[in-house]
């Protein structure tokens, strides 16, 4: 009752106020309670990780309908996270959830993953950051990974509030150094403790057999060469000791200009062609340095552009593209539509989701990503031209766009272990700024830009259209995600190997003693139990299958038919799981600027004002590609998917839709219970696991052995108890929802007016 009778409205919104007053404090009512289970819940400390500060009787709030239920407990800061421990167990802790992490609890925040923290003053709610005069009576912290936890510090001790508001205010918010994350303490107090998986394959490209078994793989290693003229960073700090260039390339080139300016090999295609990157030069006002850097470019183009066998087509990025600004912008309101702090927010912005999902332009961005990797995807497989990816660093839209035309192309990348090598590749050795970008030390938020989780969002929506061609889920995305903000795993908190390499190092030893052995988030093993692990592999993944050349046309037609019974219909599923709030924009396209068009080709100038006339020649008249793109994307669709072959997504509006798993799993009312692709996959799973009982019976008849395949998640067994945003959101109680939004109230009249009418019927229209 003591949960009920407390009010913290978010957002500014006031909550009805209670009707009952209690002058009882909530200590002397739980006395008896707490004499039973005064046995505290224990804080579980990592290796290195230290208790900061603490307060007790802290009221958790449980969002349910309009009311706020809570439990009490202790709230505690340490170097590592923010926790709540609850007095009551059982209401925190669900024993039916197997899907557990065994680093972060349920309760449990990183430093790293806050994002905003607010205190509501006198029902008022405003930003907490700095010193505070006064401290807030409810405390509301905003995640990165989009959970909101609430707190009410009306019945702590002023002292422990005071403790533990700044607290969590200073280790949060204030400016840090790269030395003092946790990170550093962790590998320090666990370097006997370290875990590698033994089945781990991730291909780290941090050895220069790494870079040659890649070109190998891609048979780039005829035109393509391996280099180690970077080792010891003595050329470059933003490159990798070891990558790969033209074989026609001189290695003194790439020291001219400390890396800059050189064609960077990312992979190479079955039919020749290569997809490179590069950065740009230094802008030099000085005219002899410009005509140095004009010749020095003419000199590269020629290795890579050799008519009438290879032509080089160059994709400027900065300038033609999107910018880490508008990337920025839009994730900023695109979030806010998931950070939500009561039901009634909930239901009140339910009426505007179109306009509000529109306006953030985030599905639109996702859009124009995958339309530019699919015009790359275009020039190298229809046309064999090589693709030459130029931006400021190479290290941000760089990565995105190279990693999704891989992704596109080759099947290997759909694998578990062939995506992890392509990040490692591409984003952690091509030197993207997760340091940087995910703003880990809080010293500069205009550089905080989310470009690798717009690159896994772009990756949900071809594993949603295609995931029979995946051998990972969208749970594994989620969980990819999240471990961005885990400071434990060294893959995503550096700007570069450099870096990494110069900060790896015992501080206050000898130099002969061996170096700190950083985690990698690749090993699974460290968050997950096998069991839990089990729910990363996708059971529908279809495995390249090793026939002669008669039999593979019958197992082309059988995938197909696999892929057309696993896709439910769309329209059933989605409104099933907003209700009247759709997952995807109209069919009518997003208003964009001229030069954002759907099938329009974004012509680069930098490259042919720098080099001259005979180079702007190789780029393409952006008709001529808006033709070409739109006949190849157009002819692939119409033809059967064959899933270890090329790969294009549906660009088209509602094709494009929210990813609903990472963003709505923290929120009860954008759930149903035993529908969605939860439904669906079960009945999948049902239906394999009967297929493989039929097949071990026949084997069984013609004394053949079949081999053992991977047990379905036995969580999957009963699609009626779980949620559909499962395996995050397993057991969560549903709240009752109202047929019109709450907004919509207000137009129908007061509740004594309400019910004195009739029953009459709503046409809510197409919803």
């Amino acid at each position: 009752m003591l949960g009920k009778g407390v009010v913290g409205g978010g957002g500014g919104t006031k909550a009805p106020k209670p009707s009952f007053v209690s002058y009882v404090r909530p200590e002397e009512i739980h006395t008896n309670e707490k004499e039973v289970t005064e046995k505290e819940v224990t804080l579980h400390l990592l290796p290195g990780e230290q208790l900061l500060c603490e307060a007790s009787t802290v009221l958790k709030y449980v969002q349910e309908d309009s009311c706020q239920h809570g439990v009490y407990g202790r709230l505690v800061c340490t170097d590592f996270k923010i926790a709540f421990l609850g007095d009551d167990e059982s209401a925190l802790d669900n024993d039916e959830t197997q899907f557990k992490n065994k680093v972060i609890g349920e309760n449990d925040i990183t430093l790293h993953c806050v994002d905003q923290i607010y205190g509501v003053f006198d029902e008022k709610k405003k930003t907490l950051f700095g010193q505070l005069k006064k401290y807030p009576e409810k405390l509301i912290i905003h995640c990165k990974d989009l959970r909101v936890f609430q707190f009410c510090l009306r019945y702590t001790k002023e002292e422990e509030v005071k403790r533990i508001v700044s607290g969590i205010i200073h280790h949060t918010q204030a400016p840090k150094l790269l030395k003092r994350l946790f990170l550093f303490s962790y590998a320090t107090a666990a370097q006997n403790n370290t875990v590698t998986d033994p089945k781990n394959h991730t291909v780290m490209f941090d050895t220069l057999k790494d870079w040659c078994w890649e070109l190998e793989r891609t048979k780039g290693n005829v035109k393509y060469k391996a280099v180690s003229v970077n080792e010891g960073y003595k050329v470059c700090e933003r490159l990798p000791a070891y990558f790969v260039v033209p074989t026609a390339l001189p290695e003194e080139n790439v020291q001219r200009f400390q890396g800059h300016g050189i064609p960077i090999w990312c992979w190479s295609c079955h039919n020749g062609s290569a997809l490179l990157k590069m950065s740009a030069l230094p802008k030099e006002q000085d005219d002899g340095i410009l005509q140095i850097q004009k010749s020095f470019l003419d000199g590269i183009y020629k290795t890579i552009h050799r008519p009438p066998y290879e032509i080089v087509k160059t994709e400027d990025l900065s300038s033609n593209f999107l910018s880490l600004q508008e990337i920025q912008t839009a994730y900023s309101k695109f979030k806010q539509l998931f950070l939500i702090d009561n039901s009634t927010e909930f239901w009140d912005t339910d009426i505007k989701w179109f306009s509000l999902l529109e306006s953030s332009s985030w599905l639109d961005i996702i859009r124009r990503c995958l339309k530019k990797a699919i015009e790359i995807t275009e020039c190298m497989e229809a046309q064999n031209m090589n693709v030459l990816l130029l931006e400021e660093n190479a290290s941000d839209l760089c990565c995105l766009i190279s990693s999704l035309v891989q992704l596109m192309m080759d099947p290997h990348c759909r694998t578990r272990t062939g995506f992890q090598s392509l990040i490692q590749k591409e984003w952690v050795m091509g030197g993207h700024c997760f340091l940087d970008r995910c703003n880990h030390l809080r010293q500069n938020d205009k550089e905080e830009v989310p470009v690798f989780l717009l690159f896994l969002d772009c990756v949900w929506q071809l594993v949603h259209q295609h995931p029979p061609a995946f051998e990972f889920t969208e749970t594994y995305l989620t969980v990819l995600s999240d471990s961005l903000y885990i400071p434990i795993f060294s893959t995503f908190f550096f700007n570069s190997p450099h870096q990494k390499a110069t900060n790896m190092g015992r501080e206050g030893q000898d130099t002969q003693s061996k170096p700190l052995n950083l985690l990698t988030v690749w090993d699974w093993s460290v968050q997950f139990e096998p069991k839990a692990q089990m729910l990363l592999k996708n059971p529908l993944y279809v495995e390249k299958p090793k026939l002669d050349k008669g039999q593979r046309k019958g197992m082309r037609f059988k995938l197909c038919l696999q892929a057309q019974n696993f896709s439910p219909t769309e329209s059933t599923k989605e409104r099933a799981v907003m209700h009247q709030r759709q997952l995807s924009l109209p069919l009518t396209q997003s208003k964009s600027s001229p030069k954002r068009g759907f099938f329009r080709e974004e012509t680069d100038h930098l490259i042919k004002n720098l080099l001259g006339k005979r180079i702007s020649k190789l780029i393409n008249s952006s008709d001529e590609l808006q033709d070409n793109f739109r006949e190849f994307y157009d002819s692939w669709h119409s033809k059967s998917t064959d899933y270890h072959g090329l790969l294009l997504p549906h660009i088209e509006g509602p094709e494009i839709k929210v990813w609903a798993q990472r963003y709505l799993r923290w929120i009860p009312e954008a759930q149903i219970l035993g529908g969605g692709q939860v439904a669906t996959m079960s009945k999948l799973l049902e239906m394999m696991e009967e297929v493989q009982s039929l097949q071990e019976k026949i084997d069984e008849r013609h004394h053949s052995q079949q081999a053992p395949q991977a047990e379905a998640p036995c969580l999957l067994r009963n699609s009626a108890r779980l949620s559909s945003l499962f395996p995050f959101a397993l057991l969560q109680r549903h709240s009752s929802k109202p047929i019109l939004p709450t907004s919509g109230w207000k137009a129908l009249g007061d509740e004594d007016d309400l019910a004195k009418r009739e029953d009459e019927f709503v046409d809510l229209g197409d919803v």
